[in-house]
């Protein structure tokens, strides 16, 4: 059973829209996640190259709405932590 109530769009999904190529419907609290017979999965598209997409799927492993969307927030927080690192030059090494 799908969670329809009127709840707020979290922090980090709202920081999320800065992110080039993030995708979010503020009016929508359940973007990016998918209930597959009870269970949720967060699901989102990304472009290897400019002439290719691929869907993911990935299980959340809860059948709670509300964990579901914590387990989304942290993973796209994790994304925008990682895109927020400068880039390697070719040939270096991030220092052990």
């Amino acid at each position: 059973m799908r969670d329809n109530s009127n709840h707020e769009l979290s922090r980090i999904m709202s920081n999320l829209t800065k992110l080039p190529g993030i995708r979010v419907d503020a009016a929508n609290p359940n973007h990016h996640l998918w209930d597959n017979h009870g269970t949720w999965f967060l699901h989102y598209t990304v472009h290897p190259t400019s002439f290719t997409k691929e869907r993911i799927r990935r299980s959340l492993g809860t059948k709670d709405v509300r964990v579901a969307r914590e387990r989304r927030d942290t993973f796209f927080a994790h994304l925008a932590s990682e895109a927020a690192k400068p880039a390697l030059a070719p040939g270096k090494q991030a220092a052990a």
